[in-house]
């Protein structure tokens, strides 16, 4: 049975240890981009490096990896709304949410359908443009060391299309976060899971 669960960064050295109280004597392979723990009774735990690379190959490396302080920003943007903020030490320093109203679909056929699709689209553009410049207020100056997204793919990708966000652009690293319209506590939230451990666990039948 295979499951994924999340640690946060401050909780690995002591999930690490727990894993091979419960699953016996632990192999390590490490890699690069994920750490494999291979256990007595056959379980696994496939370990993907948050912020890759990762330069010692080691489980400590891995604990010292996760633990190093970063300057994060977080980038959400859906058509009804759009949040930056820039974190560190795990607190948010600076940050703005906002939103825009975009015209929902409609059953009408013919010239209305075709007017609310220019309106609804227009106003999509209209939204992505007020993110867009928050996103160059806000995260453009904060010399961030990595940058993670979320909400809509497309839309995230228009705004950073910007060319004054070419540099911020170049800082994205997984996890693509799959979000609400963003409010300030789904920020928050965001922020958290940005820097949080994926594991994928499987123990034998």
């Amino acid at each position: 049975m295979t499951r994924t669960v999340s640690v946060a960064p401050g909780r690995l050295g002591r999930w690490l240890d727990g894993f091979g109280e419960r699953h016996g004597a632990v192999r390590y392979d490490v890699t690069p981009a994920s750490v494999t723990l291979t256990a007595e009774d056959g379980s696994t735990a496939v370990v993907a490096v948050p912020f890759e690379p990762l330069a010692e190959l080691s489980r400590e490396g891995l604990v010292a990896h996760v633990l190093r302080e970063r300057r994060l920003g977080v980038l959400l943007v859906r058509r009804g709304g759009y949040a930056a903020g820039v974190f560190a030490g795990g607190k948010l320093l600076d940050s703005k949410v906002g939103s825009r109203h975009v015209q929902g679909t409609t059953k009408a056929g013919g010239w209305s359908q075709q007017r609310y699709a220019r309106r609804r689209d227009n106003q999509a553009r209209e939204a992505f443009a007020a993110a867009t410049e928050v996103a160059v207020r806000i995260l453009a100056p904060a010399k961030l060391d990595v940058l993670v997204c979320g909400g809509d793919r497309r839309a995230v990708d228009t705004v950073l299309e910007d060319p004054r966000l070419r540099d911020v652009a170049a800082l994205v690293q997984p996890p693509f976060l799959g979000v609400p319209d963003p409010k300030q506590k789904v920020l928050e939230q965001a922020g958290a899971d940005a820097l949080a451990i994926r594991i994928d666990v499987d123990q034998p039948e």
